[in-house]
């Protein structure tokens, strides 16, 4: 990538930032990767969203840039789990739909301040009366676009029941 190129396009926090979203059979398609300790295999990240984006490609359902949402569930230390929104379900991608309440939280700062942004998120729905069923994160730019942009948003999204 060029020194000015950005592949990532910017993130606006404001509709993710303390927002309630309600889900019905909101289509994903899934893939995972190994990890040590919450940490990404090195180069495992790239080869699965490599591999996530062309498969929502080749089957026509990709989302268009501005709808872009790639989330992760960390199952266990040792597997991390990703869902790419598309426009679809299809036949032949492991496709999940997502319904619900999700409470999203934006912060800004280095992937190692997860563990931090978690905790805040997990006061965050006790604050607001809800019980928060499963934790995703959305990680909105790649390493170089994030110090290009000046921000590292990561967003906190929480399935929730009032």
């Amino acid at each position: 990538m060029a020194e000015n190129e950005m592949c990532c396009p910017p993130f606006d926090p404001a509709p993710w930032d303390g927002i309630t979203h309600e889900w019905k059979d909101k289509p994903f398609i899934t893939d995972s990767i190994p990890q040590f300790m919450h940490i990404p295999f090195p180069g495992a990240m790239k080869k699965m969203m490599t591999r996530i984006w062309k498969k929502a490609e080749d089957l026509g359902i990709a989302p268009e840039q501005k709808d872009f949402l790639l989330l992760s569930y960390d199952p266990s230390p040792w597997k991390s789990v990703y869902y790419l929104a598309v426009t679809k379900a299809h036949p032949e991608a492991k496709t999940v739909a997502l319904s619900g309440k999700y409470l999203s939280r934006v912060f800004d700062g280095p992937y190692s301040q997860v563990p931090l942004f978690l905790k805040q998120m997990e006061k965050t729905v006790a604050s607001e009366d809800m019980t928060a069923l499963k934790y995703y994160f959305y990680y909105t730019t790649c390493p170089a676009c994030a110090k290009k942009y000046g921000h590292n948003y990561i967003v906190a999204i929480a399935e929730v029941m009032s």
